[in-house]
């Protein structure tokens, strides 16, 4: 617990994520746009920054959980005048970025970094619930030593899987995504055809869950288009993205993947209509709404992100050899 560590990005995930590292004892010097956010930190234990860079200057391992890329970048990358959060960081010190990110731009932010400064990239699955009750999955990637040193502090937060190599969790990551919004495209897809055709929701939806066509997306996400609200917690946008950065992998393949060509192509179809900042299961109202069917069902479908902190024991420290 000698280590002071820093944490930019309070948002959906990174919030959740700080509190658990507060909560395993840490000292976290802690940075967000958002006040509102900053302020929940702090009540918790954190120290306020008043920006990244001055959160990078005072720690000695640096957490970053950011939407997009170009957001890691406009905070990490140095610029002629000086500036970038990975410029103040000491020589010694750690940068762990936990955003799903281009690999090709944390291996390149690696190269610019200080002498002495190291770097992890860890992208995490597990949703909201799973970053509140430290029930994540980290996807880690960098020199063995870094990763020694990262999976103590990971530990707390979830199962932590050795990727191999700087940038290949985000690799990872991609894939994982990959496959789960092919899920999430098709289960609505499933849906109607059964619905269409005299197979009522709670009956499909039982055979699904204890069938050979069950997945993480029939138990944790159904429910969110059982409700209604398609889990406001993840857009479309964030998909997008995801699915943008898959596409820019598969260049390596050397062959197409029309799965998730055509799983881009879907998911921009329900941006177009309902906007890039609504929930990801929007996916599936889509065809709900195109086929004039309800996906509707009655039942006590708790927001997975307003899951009880308390509500599973975290996993044991440690990684996945």
């Amino acid at each position: 617990m000698s280590d002071t560590l820093g944490f930019v990005g309070l948002g959906t995930m990174g919030g959740p994520m700080a509190l658990r590292l507060l909560a395993a004892g840490h000292e976290v010097v802690a940075y967000d746009l958002d006040p509102e956010a900053l302020t929940r930190a702090t009540e918790a234990g954190a120290v306020p920054a008043v920006d990244a860079t001055a959160v990078a200057a005072e720690a000695d391992v640096l957490l970053t959980s950011l939407p997009h890329p170009h957001h890691v970048e406009a905070v990490m990358a140095p610029t002629a005048g000086g500036a970038g959060a990975i410029t103040h960081l000491r020589p010694g010190s750690l940068w762990i970025d936990l955003t799903t990110n281009r690999r090709e731009l944390v291996i390149d932010l690696a190269e610019r970094a200080p002498d002495g400064v190291t770097v992890v990239d860890s992208p995490v699955t597990g949703a909201v619930d799973g970053a509140r009750t430290g029930n994540l999955t980290l996807f880690a990637g960098g020199a063995p030593g870094d990763l020694d040193r990262a999976v103590p502090i990971l530990g707390h937060l979830g199962r932590v899987i050795r990727c191999g190599p700087l940038g290949t969790g985000n690799v990872t990551k991609l894939v994982t995504n990959q496959l789960w919004f092919v899920h999430a495209a098709a289960i609505g897809e499933g849906f109607a055809l059964g619905l269409a055709n005299g197979v009522e929701l709670d009956v499909l939806w039982s055979a699904i869950k204890d069938s050979v066509a069950d997945s993480f997306v029939a138990r944790h996400d159904a429910p969110s288009i059982f409700a209604g609200h398609y889990d406001p917690s993840f857009t479309l946008d964030l998909c997008l993205k995801d699915l943008t950065l898959t596409r820019e992998l598969m260049a390596g393949v050397g062959t197409d993947l029309p799965m998730t060509e055509r799983a881009h192509e879907t998911f921009a179809r329900a941006a177009e209509r309902y906007g890039a900042d609504v929930g990801e299961l929007h996916v599936a109202r889509r065809i709900e709404d195109e086929a004039d069917l309800s996906f509707r069902l009655d039942g006590e479908w708790v927001p997975h992100w307003e899951v009880d902190d308390g509500a599973s024991e975290p996993p044991q420290e440690g990684a996945v050899p």
